[in-house]
């Protein structure tokens, strides 16, 4: 089977856990800004775009060359073999972005390389009339950076960040791809209880399931690449059939979801059963500062409200203060937060064991991770 150059794009701060996840699948990798490259094959692609949970996207890279002319650019993108890729029929648009280089008219850009790219086809498949593009969809991306081009094809379409199971959802909710992200950081197994204070449309305890019964994330969509006849549905096919049998549902799980707001409740019990899991993962409207528990040794994850409208941020800080006192009751627990609110620390009571530099979509947060005791019966 022939193998191509794969990228797995990450959120800012995520590399490392994109890059974790792509090793766990058996890949080697190598990362830069944003990105995780590795090499696979046409399985490997079905593979990647079922089973990465933090990764954005995953493209192939078509070709990387220097231009600093448009010339350059035209000539080199029309020298790659995109027959190889490409059907006849194929719908090829042409998004970009350039930083720092010469060539920097990114409309300009993406006309050149779509023109290359159709003077290439009509050659390949000896057409001298237009190209109908009435076929499977290949978006590619032209990527300049200091001069270098990058032209990419997307083998994932819609985001991988939509799993599918989303029916509603709150003002602003937390995309998948982190969620699952949080709950990788925590190291959180499923033998150990569960919580998420702050569950809103569901969507970190839900993620924590679908990790829990190792459910592929990308297992209930489609991708771009299905639709591709040099991949086929029989690998998709096989590909799946797969996941189904990694699948442990049988596994049983301790995952609570709360909330102030009666109606993300709701919303979270919608989304929650579209995934699979009513029954497995409950659902309360309640208080942060009213938990309790008898049980040891759990892990907390909580995407802390923001605090836009005036009033809402000393709401907030008395929330941090009351989640503080109440969680040291119960020293073995640990607790991951999510916040954009400075003096978070002070304001619990307490320095976290350690933080971490996260983005939520544009919004600059830290995780705040205060590591829970070993019980003592461990």
């Amino acid at each position: 089977m022939t193998s191509y150059k794969l990228l797995a794009t990450a959120a800012m701060g995520l590399e490392s856990i994109v890059a974790n996840e792509v090793k766990e699948l058996g890949y080697e990798t190598t990362t830069d800004n944003g990105k995780v490259f590795f090499e696979g094959t046409a399985r490997d692609i079905a593979k990647a775009n079922l089973w990465l949970r933090t990764a954005d996207r995953v493209k192939l890279i078509a070709g990387e060359f220097e231009a600093t002319t448009f010339d350059e650019l035209f000539e080199q993108t029309k020298a790659i073999e995109w027959e190889k890729y490409l059907p006849v029929d194929a719908e090829f648009p042409v998004q970009g972005k350039s930083v720092k280089s010469k060539l920097h008219s990114v409309p300009t850009c993406q006309s050149i390389v779509k023109k290359a790219i159709v003077e290439r086809m009509k050659k390949a498949y000896h057409r001298n009339a237009f190209l109908d593009e009435s076929g499977p969809r290949f978006k590619i991306e032209v990527s300049i950076l200091k001069d270098k081009v990058q032209l990419s094809i997307d083998t994932s379409g819609a985001g991988l960040h939509k799993r599918g199971y989303r029916v509603g959802q709150g003002e602003a909710p937390l995309k998948e791809t982190l969620a699952a992200a949080l709950v990788k950081l925590s190291r959180w197994t499923p033998d150990r209880p569960f919580v998420d204070p702050f569950c809103g449309s569901g969507t970190i305890v839900i993620e924590a399931a679908m990790i829990g019964q190792n459910i592929a994330p990308g297992y209930n969509r489609e991708f771009d690449s299905e639709q591709w006849p040099w991949i086929g549905s029989k690998i998709w096919d096989e590909v799946r059939a797969e996941a189904e049998e990694q699948a442990d549902y049988d596994q049983p799980l301790n995952i609570l979801g709360t909330d102030i707001d009666h109606r993300m409740i709701q919303i979270a019990e919608e989304n929650v059963i579209e995934a699979g899991f009513a029954g497995l993962v409950r659902l309360q409207q309640r208080q942060v500062k009213d938990f309790t528990t008898t049980e040891e040794n759990g892990v907390v994850i909580g995407n802390l409200p923001y605090g836009e409208r005036i009033g809402e941020v000393e709401v907030i800080e008395e929330m941090i203060g009351d989640m503080g006192r109440m969680f040291s009751k119960y020293p073995t627990w640990s607790v991951y937060m999510l916040s954009s609110m400075e003096g978070f620390e002070k304001l619990y009571g307490q320095k976290a064991t350690k933080k971490r530099k996260l983005y939520n979509g544009f919004i600059r947060t830290d995780l705040f991770q205060f590591w829970g005791e070993r019980p003592k019966n461990k």
